[in-house]
């Protein structure tokens, strides 16, 4: 797996939207914390068209993913923001270019695709927060750009009573769940083979929630773990007939049969804290009775 290079001050960084759609006054605070922190930051020519609620049409948004790709000088590609959209694009995207010149992709939730289809030919990524968050939480956006230096190098999780202790090392890969279930058996599915996975979703009935584990179960993407780890599930929702079940209680239900640590509430996802995580390389996870904490090799 290759490690695009860390970040110097006085790199470029570009800034598109391949998802929903963001105005100027969402972008300009966070262009200037990053112009703040010694990058210079490149705008997408059409990061603030809209068409319904996408940031453009599917040509626009890709031209400007293509162009964030190609790029010889951009060092980091920062997604403004999630939603709806990217895995529409993935059809028209050449990543012959970005694999010559491999830099970090940025982002979480939708950016998923991405992150799954650069795995899949073996470049690291990072699923950090974006731009639309950053003056709302210093902390996530802090870890984002410590990590694109390089000054990212350890998650410290607290204790969970349901968490599985145990200790692995392996390559972290992973994102948002309903994404990975999406990408089932198109050419950016997920590989989790000796893999540690990491999960996250919003706004998901629990039905829904056990549907996809068990997607993921059946097509053996769980048996062949070495580790899991579960970050916000958060607003989850039931139905008028209760499912009867908590999500960490859907979440160790499909993984009870395998003998590996699972570890909850890594601070990760659609929640506040959303520490950057360094996805495709190795890691150390380490679950005690205590905590749990994961190093980045």
């Amino acid at each position: 797996m290759i490690y695009p290079p860390f970040l110097n001050k006085g790199d470029k960084v570009a800034i598109i939207a391949t998802a929903r759609k963001i105005t100027p006054e969402e972008i300009y605070p966070a262009a200037s914390l990053l112009k703040k922190s010694g990058l210079e930051v490149l705008l997408g020519k059409n990061l603030f068209a809209t068409h319904h609620l996408y940031a453009g049409t599917d040509v626009q948004r890709a031209d400007d993913l293509q162009w964030a790709l190609n790029h010889k000088e951009i060092k980091a590609i920062i997604i403004a923001r999630g939603g709806y959209g990217t895995v529409r694009l993935m059809e028209s995207v050449d990543f012959t270019q970005f694999k010559q010149y491999p830099k970090w992709l940025v982002g979480y939730s939708d950016v998923t695709v991405l992150h799954s289809a650069i795995h899949n030919i073996g470049i690291m990524t990072l699923h950090a927060t974006m731009p639309i968050n950053f003056t709302k939480n210093t902390k996530a956006t802090k870890s984002l750009i410590n990590a694109l230096f390089g000054k990212h190098q350890r998650v410290d999780v607290e204790e969970h009573h349901m968490n599985i202790t145990g200790k692995a090392t392996a390559p972290l890969v992973g994102g948002n769940l309903s994404l990975l279930y999406a990408l089932s058996g198109t050419p950016f599915d997920i590989d989790t083979r000796d893999k540690i996975l990491f999960i996250e979703d919003l706004d998901e009935y629990l039905y829904h929630l056990d549907r996809m584990m068990m997607q993921l179960k059946l097509s053996g993407k769980l048996s062949c773990l070495k580790g899991l780890l579960v970050g916000g599930m958060t607003d989850m929702r039931d139905n008028p007939i209760p499912f009867g079940k908590l999500p960490e209680e859907i979440i160790l239900d499909a993984v009870k049969d395998y003998n590996y640590p699972v570890c909850f509430d890594v601070p990760a996802g659609h929640i506040s804290e959303n520490i950057a995580l360094y996805l495709g390389g190795k890691i150390e996870l380490k679950v005690k009775e205590s905590s749990a904490s994961i190093q980045f090799l």
